[in-house]
C-alpha cells in the first residue's frame, strides 16, 4: 500500500486524536527512519524520548528476541529473575531504595499519586481524602482522567469532568509561590524539571534547589516526572542532576525500554514507596521478565555507550548553531542536551507549517503549544548528522 491508502485507510477506522504529519513510517535504524514510499528521514522527535538510543537499537533488539523465546510474563502473583536485577541496576544508577515498576509514563505517575496520598495520610496524620497535591501550571503528566483533571491545558479538559480533587495548580519556575502553597494537608509536589510539553521551559538556575529545600522544610514530598527529561536527554543520566538535587520520587519511563517495550517505573525513598501492601497496587504487566531485561540492556548502552555524554556535548553545539539562524520568525531558543525548542514569533502563523516543510526536506520534528518546534533526535547523533539538519532548518527558517 502506498501513503495515500494506508493514510485513507487510517481516517476511516482510527479515532481523531491526534493530527499527525503526512508521512507512513515503516522502518528505523538509529536516527534514520524511512516511510513506506522509500524517502528517508531524521527523526528529531525520538518518539518523545522513547527512542533516545536510536530506532531498533542491535543490542537491545537482541535481548528482546532472546528473552521473548525464553520467558515474557509470569505476572507478579510469581517471582521472575530479571526483576531483581533490574531493580538492582535501576537503584545503583539512581541511588533510589525502591523501585515499583508499570508500563506508561501516566500509570507510574497514578502510582505516585495514589503512594503519597497514603504516605501523607499514615505519617503526617492528614485527614482522611483532604492530602493535597501541589503541581504547576501547563504541566504535562499524561492523559488518565485524574492528570488531566489537575492540567491547565482547557483543551485536555472539555467535556471530560467531573475530575478528581485534590489538587492545586502555581506557576513553574517560581519557588516562592511554591512555599505560599504548601498547607497541613500538603502531601507532595509534583514538578517536571523542565516542561517538555509546553514549549521546552526551562525554570531559572537555582530553582530545583530551592523547591527541595521548601519541601525538606515543609515535610512534603518532592516528586520529579522525569518522563521525559530523564535518561540522558538532558545531558545528564536524570535532569535533577543539573542541580545536585534528589527528589523522594523520581518517574521514568520511555527511553527505559529504548523503545522496544512499554516500561515505566517509581524510583523512590523507602519511606514513601513502602507504604504500599499486598494488594494494594499492581499491573499484569508491570515488572515482567521481557520488560526488566529490555530496560537493563536499554541502560546499559545508553551508559556504556557514553550516550549521556554525547547529549551534553552535541546539545551545546546544536543550541549553539541554531542562535546564529538570522530568521525574522524567531523569538527565543531554549534548551537543556537535546532537547531543545524554537520558539516561533505570533507573525510567524504557528510552528507546524514549517514542521512540514522541514519534513518535506527529509527532517522529522514536531510543533508543541503552536508556536514552538522541539528539536529533540535520538542521542546518538552526531556532529556531522546535526550539521546536515542545520541546513535544512536554516533553508525553512530563513526566507
Amino acid at each position: 500500500m502506498n501513503t495515500k491508502e494506508i493514510i485513507e485507510l487510517e481516517n476511516k477506522f482510527g479515532a481523531k486524536n491526534y493530527k499527525p504529519l503526512d508521512v507512513v513510517l515503516e522502518k528505523g535504524e538509529g536516527i534514520w527512519v524511512w516511510d513506506v514510499e522509500g524517502n528517508k528521514y531524521m527523526d528529531c522527535l525520538a518518539a518523545y524520548s522513547a527512542v533516545n538510543q536510536g530506532h531498533c537499537h542491535p543490542k537491545i533488539v537482541n535481548r528482546l528476541k532472546e528473552q521473548a523465546e525464553k520467558l515474557c510474563i509470569t505476572s507478579r502473583a510469581f517471582r521472575n529473575d530479571q526483576l531483581s536485577l533490574f531493580y538492582k541496576d535501576i537503584c545503583k544508577l539512581t541511588n533510589s531504595h525502591m523501585v515499583l515498576p508499570m508500563n506508561s509514563g501516566a500509570e507510574a505517575v497514578e502510582t505516585v499519586i495514589k503512594a503519597v496520598r497514603k504516605w501523607g495520610y499514615r505519617t503526617k496524620n492528614i485527614p482522611d481524602d483532604k492530602a493535597e497535591i501541589i503541581v504547576c501550571e501547563n504541566n504535562f503528566h499524561g492523559r488518565t482522567m485524574t492528570i488531566i483533571g489537575f492540567s491547565t491545558e482547557e483543551q485536555y479538559k472539555e467535556d471530560f469532568g467531573p475530575f478528581t480533587p485534590g489538587f492545586k495548580a502555581i506557576p513553574f519556575g517560581d519557588a516562592k509561590a511554591l512555599e505560599s502553597a504548601i498547607t497541613k494537608n500538603t502531601v507532595a509536589f509534583l514538578v517536571e524539571p523542565i516542561q517538555g510539553e509546553a514549549g521546552v521551559i526551562i525554570p531559572p538556575d537555582g530553582y530545583l534547589k530551592d523547591i527541595r529545600n521548601i519541601c525538606t522544610k515543609n515535610s512534603v514530598a518532592l516528586i520529579f516526572d522525569e518522563i521525559q527529561t530523564g535518561l540522558g536527554r538532558t545531558g545528564k543520566f536524570l535532569a535533577e542532576e543539573h542541580e545536585n538535587v534528589e527528589s523522594d520520587v523520581t518517574l521514568i519511563g520511555k527511553a527505559l525500554s529504548g523503545g522496544c517495550y512499554p516500561v515505566s517505573a517509581v524510583l523512590s525513598n523507602e519511606e514513601v514507596l513502602g507504604v504500599f501492601l499486598p494488594g494494594e497496587h499492581g499491573s499484569t504487566f508491570g515488572g515482567n521478565p521481557l520488560a526488566c531485561a529490555v530496560a537493563r540492556e536499554a541502560l546499559k548502552v545508553l551508559i556504556d555507550e557514553g550516550m549521556i555524554e554525547n547529549a551534553a556535548d552535541l546539545g551545546n553545539y546544536f543550541l549553539e548553531k541554531l542562535k546564529e539562524i538570522p530568521s525574522p520568525y524567531i523569538k527565543e531558543i531554549r534548551g537543556k542536551g537535546l532537547l531543545i525548542g524554537v520558539e516561533l514569533k505570533q507573525e510567524a502563523g504557528g510552528a507546524r507549517p514549517f514542521c512540514e516543510r522541514l519534513m518535506k526536506k527529509g527532517l522529522l520534528c514536531k510543533e508543541t503549544h503552536d508556536n514552538v518546534i522541539r528539536f529533540a533526535p535520538p542521542l546518538i547523533i552526531t556532529k556531522q548528522e546535526i550539521d546536515w539538519a542545520l541546513v535544512r532548518i536554516r533553508e525553512v527558517l530563513v526566507p
